[in-house]
Formats: C-alpha cells, sequence, structure tokens
C-alpha cells in the first residue's frame, strides 16, 4: 500500500519548483566544484610504465594516442581472477559508449576486459595501480592508504579513476584521482536510480550492491 504523500497538480508543481531551485543550487555548486577542480596542481610523472596491450607492450605515453588529455579507470581485475569485479563492470557498462564522444574533446579513455568496445591494457608488470593506490601487497590490505587515507577492508584491490595531461613536449602529468564515493557521479545507472521514488533501494540489502551481477550473469530478464 502506497504511504507517499499523494498531492493535487497544483500543489505538486509547486513542491517540484521549490526542489527545481535545491537542484539549480547543486548545479551551480557542482559547476563550481568543477572549475575548482580543473585548477588543481598537476605533479609531473617521473616514473616509466609498461602496459600490456591489444598490439603488445605500449608506455603510459603510448596510451594517450594522438590526444593530450587521458582517463583510466582502474579496474579491478586481478593476475589470478577469472573474471572483472562486478562493480567494476558496472561502471564500465556507464561509460563504455561514451569513449567515442570524450574522443572528439580530446580524451583518451580506456581500462579493461568483457567484450567491450573500448581500448584496454594489463598493468600488471608494473608498479601503475600500487602507485596510484588501487592495489596493495597482500600483507597491507589490512589497512591500507586509499581514497587519501589509511582504509580497512579485505583485498588487495579496490577501483579508482586517475587523470593524466600531456604537453606537446611529451611531459606527463598527473592531474586527479577519485575513489570510492567520488566515482559515483561517473555511474549513469546510479544516476538514473537516484530519480526515481525508490532511489538506489539498497538500504536493506546485506551490502551495498549485492544485487548487482555482470550484465549477462541476471538469472532472468524484469
Amino acid at each position: 500500500m502506497n504511504t507517499h504523500r499523494v498531492v493535487s497538480h497544483e500543489e505538486w508543481v509547486q513542491a517540484r519548483k521549490a526542489f527545481l531551485e535545491k537542484e539549480k543550487e547543486f548545479t551551480k555548486t557542482r559547476d563550481a566544484l568543477s572549475e575548482a577542480r580543473q585548477g588543481l596542481p598537476w605533479e609531473k610523472v617521473e616514473k616509466s610504465y609498461v602496459f600490456d596491450g591489444p598490439s603488445g607492450e605500449e608506455t603510459l605515453s603510448d596510451l594517450f594516442g594522438d590526444r593530450s588529455q587521458l582517463v583510466i579507470y582502474h579496474f579491478m581485475f586481478g593476475p589470478d581472477a577469472t573474471v572483472g569485479c562486478r562493480a567494476c563492470s558496472f561502471w564500465a557498462d556507464s561509460f563504455e559508449r561514451n569513449v567515442v564522444h570524450l574522443a572528439h574533446r580530446d580524451v583518451t579513455m580506456l581500462a579493461v576486459r568483457m567484450g567491450w568496445t573500448f581500448k584496454w591494457v594489463s598493468s600488471a608488470r608494473s608498479d601503475f595501480n600500487f602507485d596510484y593506490s588501487v592495489s596493495f601487497e597482500s600483507s597491507d590490505a589490512a589497512v591500507a592508504m586509499y581514497n587519501y587515507g589509511a582504509t580497512s577492508f579485505g583485498g588487495t584491490e579496490m577501483p579508482g579513476i586517475s587523470v593524466f595531461y600531456r604537453e606537446p613536449s611529451g611531459a606527463i602529468y598527473h592531474t586527479y584521482s577519485t575513489y570510492a564515493r567520488g566515482l559515483d557521479m561517473m555511474n549513469a545507472a546510479y544516476q538514473y536510480l537516484d530519480l526515481v521514488p525508490k532511489g538506489r533501494d539498497e538500504k536493506s540489502l546485506s551490502s551495498t550492491m549485492s544485487w548487482l551481477r555482470h550484465r549477462d550473469q541476471y538469472d532472468v530478464a524484469p
């Protein structure tokens, strides 16, 4: 039985317009936050990294292609894993078809696995994921530095996104990295769920996203 407040059309429009003002304020705050993010200082990448891509060995600079900006999704898919992390797969489903649009804005985006159309590479032969705080030695996994602080969790991998800029001279800079809830806005499905009455509907679950499966592993279509 529905217990949610039901009102007339006029009252609905009034309430919606009042909430619209809050949405506009949030949009302005988010725009200001984005501008501040773009103004953050950079750090030069001095270390050499080697990746295994579909055409063989590649350097970090090679990953840019002919563009000056690079976005890397740190996908949880360890050397011993037989399938990629289902949550990372969920995020990848959100950005897969946007890769071509990003390319037309001087941005290369890549990650890993599962029959997607974007390029993916492995950093297993380098310290890349360790240096950008998404992979951890098993002895350190109980307490590790993740999301710019000491975090306790079980496992040796966590998700994240890192952004880089390459100058015409070839110099590469690390401009931004985000982790944990910082990834939320990159997931289109969650943004849609936030619009519906029941929201993400995860509070009663044993753990967040315990409902989630790889896109081809749900038992039956709803």
